[in-house]
């Protein structure tokens, strides 16, 4: 593929642009159905556009072939992305204002970097450490709302889930760094491995009777960008880039578009410590990137 950074630049900015309107659709659609409802018709959506995708650029015959290759290695992916990453994530958006749990998931950056110390043997450089305090302190002043001593919290469970959340999104990484499947194909494989938990999940915990329209309509929109079309207009950037440092920063207009569209749409009032705690996570994890 030849490259073209113009062509990059503009599909980094089309994937910036539909995950910046995702944690809006996440506070709307949890309103009508429940956290694993929203994940089991997102991830329905996502799947099938996944196989429309892979189709029309002939990798559906990878699928069995790279399947039945690390059959455990997908139940085991699947298993942690989507099902528990995002029904964790989604829980954490329920349970607190989305400014703050969108916020809160930026440290995944972070939790990977520590994460590799243990699992794949890297070294802590100084500018991991001084991203780690930084984008922990940024999370800390989000949660808390600037009272840092106070440390009260809208909602512990929230927190605690959304922190999580990056955990299993950091292992989805690492686990997958070593695997050589086309990694549109490694995705669809780990939705369809996924499926089945999910509907189990929502049998035995939730409500199988998904009636809300506004349900339906949120769930498909999060499925079809934030899990499908997003994914693969970064992938494309990706390739078509000739720096890549240059389309990876541009990630981080995501969050401030997201904040003002949560103020827009749902009114959500933006506080001033999420502002504060949100360049202090971008701050660190600009600072990392640096060699």
């Amino acid at each position: 593929m030849i490259k073209n950074q113009k062509t990059a630049t503009l599909f980094a900015l089309l994937a910036v642009l539909m995950w910046s309107t995702v944690a809006t659709a996440f506070k709307i659609t949890l309103s009508y159905f429940s956290a694993l409802q929203m994940l089991l018709v997102a991830s329905l959506v996502s799947s099938i556009v996944l196989v429309i995708i892979c189709h029309f650029q002939h990798k559906l015959t990878l699928l069995k072939s790279s399947f039945l290759k690390k059959p455990f290695f997908y139940l085991l992916m699947g298993g942690i992305n989507p099902f528990l990453y995002y029904s964790l994530l989604f829980q954490a958006y329920d349970l607190l204002p989305a400014q703050q749990a969108q916020s809160l998931n930026y440290t995944w950056a972070i939790t990977l970097s520590l994460l590799a110390v243990p699992v794949l043997g890297h070294k802590l450089r100084r500018n991991d450490v001084i991203a780690i305090v930084l984008g922990y302190l940024g999370a800390l002043v989000i949660a808390t709302k600037g009272d840092l001593f106070a440390i009260n919290f809208d909602s512990p469970l929230g927190v605690t889930l959304a922190l999580l959340s990056t955990i299993l999104w950091a292992c989805y990484w690492i686990f997958n760094s070593k695997n050589n499947a086309e990694p549109i194909i490694a995705l669809l494989l780990c939705f369809l491995c996924s499926m089945p938990m999910i509907f189990l999940a929502v049998l035995i915990f939730d409500d199988i009777k998904l009636i809300a329209w506004q349900g339906w309509v949120g769930a498909t929109y999060i499925g079809l960008f934030e899990m499908g079309l997003a994914f693969v207009a970064w992938l494309t950037a990706l390739k078509y880039a000739e720096s890549t440092s240059k389309i990876s920063n541009l990630i981080f207009i995501s969050p401030f578009v997201s904040l003002l569209l949560l103020n827009q749409i749902i009114g959500e009032t933006i506080y001033p410590a999420t502002i504060i705690g949100l360049i202090l996570i971008i701050t660190g994890l600009l600072i990392q990137k640096k060699s």
